[in-house]
């Protein structure tokens, strides 16, 4: 572990001289084809990166910060867009922050200008939600990692259907996420005067797998995505099909491009296991991707004329969303061993701080 955050301290150094570096381009390189050749090393080196990270939680983290989000902004960078590329330009602080963490700048207006009063009315998803969804959220968590817990000594563990734990992994993963999100929220408006990028919306209540990724699952990603692979495409293909039609293949591209990427996260992680990737990732998002598409041209032909009610859409989409994340998704975290070497992750993390606390009991009493 000790050799571990050496390593941590290491590439986020590296991170931050190469952001500074970024910065400086941007100043020096006009937009376009010269500024993203002056970046591309930096994108090479983001990729690099993550292979000297082989924990969970920091290298899994630090893979998608720098190899997905910070490269995918920079490349947006290079062309004046992208929330690196704001007018008037944010601070050095302010880009290398935007660039690799989840956060967008609160009331990016033009200094001259009035306050807008619908972002008073459109908080971000921790404040709309309140504390009692989240206090709810909590106990979920607590029971949950209380059956995990119960699973992995109990006498009957054979007995469990494997999908049956893939599915307590993935709620439990769920919940956390938004709790550590919502926490994460709270700390950035209070300190920095930043806000992060919602991540989640609910998505237990999509009505349709537009809606669920569109607008519930995985925000973050899907505002990254929007300009850097859906909207080219939209635009290649509107001019071979048609601006009506042209939104499907655009669809598939993007879900492409993030089964590649999600693979890419998974390679990181099952690397520091010693395991070679499959391609479940992959065909997960070609799956929905494809799905997706032949929503989207259901609903173009129909236009309307018929709409399943929403408590039954509700229930099908969930539950194609959870059957096929079963069948191609989540096996890969039992896969990349996660389960196995988060618990080895935290074990060590109690040890650490248990002797810290040793060490403080020790020190004054020697007083």
């Amino acid at each position: 572990m000790e050799g571990e955050m050496k390593n941590f301290i290491k590439v986020w150094l590296s991170v931050t001289i190469s952001l500074y570096y970024c910065y400086a381009i941007g100043k020096m390189a006009s937009k376009g084809i010269k500024r993203l050749i002056c970046l591309i090393p930096v994108v090479c080196i983001f990729l690099y990166l993550p292979l000297c990270l082989t924990s969970v939680h920091i290298g899994g983290t630090t893979a998608f910060f720098i190899a997905w989000l910070a490269n995918f902004k920079l490349l947006l960078f290079a062309f004046g867009l992208g929330p690196l590329s704001s007018h008037p330009p944010i601070s050095l602080p302010l880009f290398v922050i935007v660039s690799c963490l989840p956060i967008k700048i609160q009331n990016n207006n033009h200094h001259n200008s009035k306050p807008n009063p619908s972002q008073n009315n459109n908080p971000s998803p921790g404040a709309r939600e309140g504390p009692l969804n989240y206090a709810i959220k909590g106990l979920l968590v607590a029971i949950l990692v209380q059956l995990q817990l119960a699973y992995e000594y109990s006498d009957y563990v054979l007995f469990v259907h494997p999908k049956l734990i893939l599915l307590v992994y993935s709620i439990h993963m769920y919940f956390l996420l938004e709790l550590i999100l919502a926490a994460s929220a709270a700390v950035a408006r209070a300190t920095l005067g930043l806000e992060l990028e919602p991540q989640l919306k609910e998505p237990y209540l999509s009505t349709s797998l537009q809606d669920f990724w569109g607008k519930r699952w995985n925000l973050m990603v899907t505002g990254i995505l929007r300009p850097t692979v859906y909207k080219p495409t939209l635009h290649i293909f509107t001019r071979v099909t048609g601006r009506k039609w042209a939104s499907l293949p655009a669809v598939f591209a993007t879900f492409l491009v993030s089964g590649f990427m999600h693979q890419l996260m998974f390679f990181y992680l099952g690397r520091g296991a010693g395991l070679k990737p499959t391609w479940g990732v992959t065909w997960f998002f070609v799956l929905h991707g494809v799905c997706l598409a032949v929503e989207l041209a259901l609903k173009k032909a129909v236009t309307g004329r018929f709409r399943l009610p929403r408590i039954i859409s509700g229930l099908l989409t969930v539950a194609f969303v959870m059957v096929t994340g079963c069948w191609l998704f989540f096996p890969q975290f039992t896969h990349c061993k996660l389960d196995e070497r988060a618990f080895e992750e935290y074990a060590a993390l109690g040890a650490f701080f248990r002797n810290v606390w040793s060490s403080f009991v020790r020190a004054c009493k020697a007083k």
